[in-house]
């Protein structure tokens, strides 16, 4: 007698299988995408607290002093100590905003970028400038969209991104950890948040 050939497995449908796996897929993506969304989001939550203290520094710029002498004897011509002033400084006289006497003993001098005081004194020269923050004017730079058309299909795309992080995740679990349980009251709490605050803050 020959032997009984196994029974073949019975197809599943292209519905069936859908049902059965579009939470592993949503989770799949989901990964994926929140990877993608990494190096944006740094920028964007970077820029983000750093320019929602603007009353409290300058985010873009650091404020720096350097010293330095000046011998003397110095001119009361303003024009002549302006002169030896910028001579010091290694300045040209096209960057000289406006040059007078601050006091009796202080003599300050604009510049294009900065501002030079000479105590005649002491014979000490200040200056101060800004500087560039290294990385965080760049990344502010971005958030602001000062590169204009370019960047904002960027952000644009990265606004998608989020938003799919956002409701991928909310069907990512089922049963009392996802949209039904634990979820929907985590997603309410949130929401209240940004409604609350227009309330209490007398919004518009």
């Amino acid at each position: 007698m020959a032997d009984a050939k196994p029974a073949a497995k019975p197809q599943r449908s292209f519905g069936a299988t859908i049902k059965k796996r579009w939470r592993a897929w949503l989770r799949a993506v989901h990964r994926d995408i929140g990877y993608l969304a990494v190096g944006l989001t740094f920028v964007y939550a970077i820029s983000g607290l750093a320019i929602n203290h603007l009353g409290d520094w300058d985010p873009n710029f650091k404020s720096v002093v350097e010293t330095s002498k000046l011998a003397g004897p110095y001119s009361e011509d303003e024009e002549l100590l302006t002169e030896r002033v910028i001579e010091h400084l290694g300045v040209h006289e096209d960057d000289v905003q406006a040059s007078y006497f601050e006091s009796d003993t202080v003599f300050e001098v604009s510049l294009a970028d900065s501002t030079a005081q000479l105590d005649t004194a002491s014979g000490t020269v200040k200056v101060a400038s800004k500087k560039p923050r290294f990385l965080l004017r760049a990344i502010n730079w971005l958030h602001y969209n000062r590169g204009k058309s370019a960047w904002t299909y960027i952000a644009d795309g990265y606004a998608i991104l989020l938003l799919y992080l956002a409701i991928s995740g909310a069907f990512m679990l089922k049963g009392r950890k996802g949209l039904v349980g634990r979820g929907a009251i985590l997603i309410a709490m949130g929401a209240a948040v940004p409604i609350a605050y227009v309330q209490l803050a007398s919004g518009p």
